[in-house]
């Protein structure tokens, strides 16, 4: 079969490698059907993810067709299924109380990451009792390749932990993919203000179509002071995944207030605690569970939670050297997400 292989940083090609097979009795392997490539794809060829080895197939986000089914999958041949980013045991103490993406018994982050990932014609999944979803026919293969990551990401990393409430004022800074997830997910909450912080100005205008603000990095500040009782955010969502990202976020909070980072970061970022240890700051940080993806489905099939404005621009899996460009370049191409189908 066909798959994109990280071929050391920076180095990525869509070759010939072996097709997967059933390794243990809760596998399945499935014929990727649609694909989309994720941020932290990107950091990866960057080399801000350094266990990932040369050899690996990238990807952890897909819609396919299951082809093979062990034993104790809890899936049968010809179910057409969601795969999550995040492969779960259920048995050890952390899945146990839902920390799925901390997984002590094999599971976690590990597609794309430490063992073969989903930018392929075909996958093997572990854990497919609890890493796969079955798909009801009302949601596309395009749509529904949005809840493997992206989706839940913004939902349990940024809003829930950055605790989003009704009359809030929250700004997002980062309106790329995971920014432009996170307002969609925050208004479910009704804030008060949603504010859009990015220095390209075509990604402030498409986040108006989630925000209430869209600004530039240069003028959060003082936009936040005219917002409430003009102490500043109440959360401030990181969704980029650099220093000054986050440090721009620790500004912009209020006393008492929240910073929720979202971003992969591949540098450090420096924690000013001289200036936020009086003020009562929470800072959380997070890798996505999935424990929300069955309620996030759901969501959408109830017409309360629509992702699909985030699909900018489409390919079919052999133009995968495409994608990869036009989703690295937002500036120039004003990708958000790309989605490649069979």
């Amino acid at each position: 079969m066909k798959a994109l292989v990280y071929q050391g940083n920076g180095d990525k090609s869509w070759t010939t490698v072996p097709d997967p097979g059933i390794e243990d009795d809760r596998d399945v392997v499935v014929r990727v059907d649609a694909v989309t490539i994720c941020g932290t794809d990107l950091h990866i060829l960057g080399g801000d993810v350094p266990e990932v080895k040369p050899g690996r197939i990238l990807g952890h986000e897909a819609v396919g067709t299951v082809v093979a089914a062990g034993t104790s999958a809890g899936r049968a041949v010809g179910d057409r299924v969601l795969v999550s980013c995040i492969s779960g045991c259920g048995r050890c103490p952390a899945c146990r109380f839902g920390h799925y993406g901390q997984c002590r018994n094999g599971g976690g982050w590990i597609l794309g990451h430490l063992i073969d990932g989903v930018q392929a014609e075909y996958a093997r999944v572990p854990f497919a009792d609890l890493s796969t979803y079955v798909l009801p026919d009302t949601i596309s293969d395009q749509v529904a390749v949005l809840f493997a990551d992206i989706v839940p990401t913004a939902y349990e990393v940024g809003v829930r932990n950055g605790r989003v409430e009704p009359g809030s004022v929250v700004a997002v800074v980062g309106a790329g993919p995971i920014g432009w997830s996170a307002m969609l997910c925050a208004r479910l909450y009704s804030p008060a203000q949603l504010v859009a912080i990015d220095p390209a100005p075509a990604r402030r205008q498409v986040a108006l179509r989630v925000a209430s603000t869209a600004i530039d990095p240069d003028e959060a500040a003082a936009t936040l002071r005219r917002f409430g009782d003009g102490l500043g955010a109440d959360v401030a969502i990181e969704a980029v995944g650099r220093p000054e990202s986050f440090e721009l976020c620790t500004r912009l909070v209020r006393p008492g207030g929240r910073v929720a980072n979202v971003g992969v970061h591949g540098a450090p970022a420096a924690l000013h605690l001289e200036d936020l240890w009086i003020r009562d700051v929470t800072i959380t940080t997070g890798l996505v569970d999935g424990w929300s993806t069955p309620q996030l489905l759901s969501m959408y099939s109830e017409g309360l939670l629509d992702p699909s404005d985030l699909l900018t621009h489409r390919f079919e899996l052999a133009e995968m050297a495409d994608a990869y460009d036009v989703f690295a370049d937002p500036a120039g191409s004003g990708a958000l997400k790309v989605v490649l189908n069979r």
